[in-house]
């Protein structure tokens, strides 16, 4: 598939390269390329400078989100900041979004009060469900968004079962999802589809306490397994 991956952080690092190695054609989106590639300071964690990595990279072309999309048409991947999510899909344009698949894979994240972060919006609203509002035609499909990046692209980096959950209103955009987490090592038992964009809800706020965990346990090496084993 022709897959635009939009953000050049290390979450959309990980999965250009993991596409890419699975033989995907990944077009990496960013606001204005010039000024990422001459960025290559490392990040507070020791992730490559984007302006680094992309001279790395080769395989993985960095344009603008719009083109990054035009050229990547088959699946969009949102791998951004969830505060940036409407700057960038607004500067892609709604005609060049409508009828294609958005894997969002973001947290609406708010470091507005420092660590740990707040959300920004929860109980009664999710990001994936703002997104599906604001561009009707776009098939939103939440996923991945439980787990750090390491996991999400390598799930048998761990030990045993444990689950990625997967949200949205179009069944045949959650194929879509589901065979892509099946080509990264996710087996279908350990795939949850939640239902409807509305149970992103959910998987949103799981964040406050992953965030937590990661504070006790000092590794982002861990994620959490739904035991649906019936009692003997």
């Amino acid at each position: 598939m022709n897959i635009s991956v939009l953000g050049t952080g290390s979450v959309g690092q990980a999965l250009s390269v993991r596409l890419a190695g699975l033989g995907h054609q990944v077009f990496m989106g960013t606001r204005n390329v010039a000024d990422s590639l001459q960025k290559t300071q490392p990040d507070n964690w020791g992730n490559p400078a984007i302006g680094t990595w992309a001279k790395e990279h080769t395989e993985v072309e960095l344009l603008s989100f719009k083109e990054a999309v035009e050229k990547g048409n088959d699946l969009i991947v949102f791998a951004l900041n969830g505060k940036a999510v409407f700057e960038c899909l607004d500067a892609v344009g709604e005609a060049a979004l409508n009828g294609k698949v958005l894997l969002d894979i973001s947290n609406p994240l708010d470091f507005g009060q420092g660590f740990p972060p707040s959300l920004f919006v929860s109980n009664t609203d999710s990001l994936g469900e703002q997104i599906q509002n604001k561009y009707p035609g776009l098939k939103v499909v939440k996923t991945l968004n439980t787990m750090s990046n390491p996991v999400m692209v390598n799930p048998h980096i761990l030990q045993g079962d444990h689950s990625v959950f997967v949200s949205g209103n179009d069944a045949e955009a959650k194929a879509t999802a589901t065979r892509l987490l099946n080509s990264f090592g996710w087996e279908d038992r350990n795939i949850i589809d939640l239902g409807d964009i509305t149970t992103a809800r959910g998987t949103e706020m799981v964040l406050p306490l992953w965030v937590r965990l990661y504070g006790k346990l000092q590794t982002p090496f861990f994620n959490f397994h739904v035991n649906t084993a019936k009692a003997q």
